[in-house]
């Protein structure tokens, strides 16, 4: 996500509060921008958690894990 890609995010969103309002072609534009404004989020946020280790009393070092659901 570029901030090219942002600055038209925003575009969208304030032209979205006037009375105009968006074309149907603005808003599938801002749908896709915004999915993958999320999938880069979410994506970095998985990378910082998959390089995050926790270090217990005696000074061992973990990875995270996972946090299984339960059933």
């Amino acid at each position: 996500m570029n901030q090219q890609q942002i600055e038209r995010i925003n575009e969208l969103a304030r032209k979205a509060k006037t009375t105009e309002g968006l074309t149907p072609e603005e808003k599938a534009e801002q749908a896709v921008l915004r999915r993958a404004y999320i999938d880069s989020v979410v994506g970095n946020l998985k990378g910082q958690l998959d390089n995050t280790v926790i270090v217990d009393e005696k000074g061992r070092r973990r990875k995270l894990k996972e946090k299984k659901e339960e059933e």
